[in-house]
């Protein structure tokens, strides 16, 4: 996804001025102005994968004082969503709204931004346009593919390196979490490679099944993915005894005996930062995105899985992004010879929103 006529760099810099300038203790702000919030979720809140990182993450809002959170579940991407959007503003007196699906942007959050102006509008995808989107709606994501080179360097160093990748789509965001799983891989186990196989949808649990199945007929030692619920992928392959690592949110409970380590949002940074703002009377920033560097993403803990070899240099990995060491450097060819890397890249530049190709190692096919 690219995100025309903005300096990822300097939304950065701005988002880490607001979350550090809303880091009084909650209760402090509280004092000025109630926060009401209101979250949709496209699916289940216990899916194991996107929606549970979601609720995971407002749960911790919920003990909070001054804050009141009203949410509801599987909530299509259709006028639906505005129904109950709507309602939460209408009845439950909602003055913040996460909108957490990537269909529910346009138009019903661009629309109910314009009927609600007084109301705090943000979307968990980097879809925002300050030149035509009204000024009360906005834009949060954290950049997953951080949390994937992780999982790569954990399961280039758990296994013999081969990986198994079941993707949803062949878009930007997962082909970014594909490519870098792989370089984290490469990083310790020049030789790993990743076979991907894509369902085509975002949830459909029988293709999910079936593929993690032939990835794992076709040798592959360690499972990982990007499914909106990872569920079916990871208990599939803890049953044929294949090692996994994990995506959106924690699947060990799933994988007592394979699972290593798993690529998690920590949505409840944005969240309490979002809501500190709005109780002291200020406007949250329209565009917030980020890693490891402002604390947006988290490592799922280490399972049975994991050698100590790979902890330790999964654990290096996670410092290095930290302080900014890049992904994507030097010279890089996609899988059909064609240089797709000329250099160093930062790992917020906007080049890297539009990637459209599989790096060399990665077997598999995006058409």
């Amino acid at each position: 996804m690219t995100l025309t006529a903005i300096s990822r760099r300097r939304l950065l810099k701005v988002g880490a001025a607001g979350l550090a300038a809303s880091a009084l203790p909650f209760g402090i702000a509280r004092a000025q102005t109630n926060v009401v919030l209101g979250i949709v979720y496209v699916g289940p809140k216990d899916d194991f994968g996107w929606n549970q990182a979601h609720a995971v993450s407002v749960e911790s809002l919920k003990a909070l004082p001054g804050i009141t959170v009203v949410e509801e579940e599987n909530v299509p991407e259709t006028d639906a969503v505005a129904k109950s959007m709507e309602s939460m503003i209408n009845l439950d007196g909602a003055n913040l709204i996460l909108a957490t699906s990537f269909g529910y942007y346009n138009p019903f959050v661009v629309e109910l931004a314009k009927k609600y102006p007084d109301v705090t509008f943000r979307h968990a995808a980097p879809l925002w346009n300050k030149d035509k989107d009204p000024a009360n709606a906005g834009s949060y994501f954290p950049y997953l593919n951080q949390a994937h080179y992780v999982n790569g360097v954990a399961a280039g160093l758990s296994s013999g390196g081969k990986i198994g990748f079941v993707a949803a789509k062949p878009i930007p965001s997962v082909l970014s979490n594909i490519n870098s799983a792989l370089l984290g891989a490469r990083s310790v186990n020049p030789n790993a490679t990743v076979q991907v196989i894509f369902t085509g949808e975002w949830s459909l649990p029988v293709r999910e099944a079936e593929a993690t199945n032939a990835l794992v007929d076709a040798g592959c030692e360690v499972i990982t993915c990007h499914v909106d619920s990872p569920k079916v992928v990871i208990e599939t392959a803890e049953g044929r005894g294949v090692k996994t690592a994990g995506h959106n949110a924690s699947q060990a409970p799933l994988a007592p005996k394979g699972f290593i380590t798993g690529a998690e949002y920590k949505w409840e940074t944005i969240y309490k930062s979002y809501a500190d703002d709005i109780a002291a009377g200020k406007t949250p920033p329209n565009f917030l995105v980020g890693g490891y560097n402002n604390d947006m993403l988290r490592t799922t803990p280490y399972g049975a899985g994991a050698t100590p070899e790979a902890i330790a240099a999964a654990d290096a990995a996670i410092a290095a992004l930290v302080a900014g060491a890049p992904i994507y450097k030097g010279t890089l060819k996609d899988n059909a010879g064609n240089v797709v890397v000329d250099k160093d890249y930062d790992n917020y530049d906007p080049y890297l929103d539009g990637m459209t190709w599989l790096l060399e190692g990665v077997q598999g096919s995006i058409t």
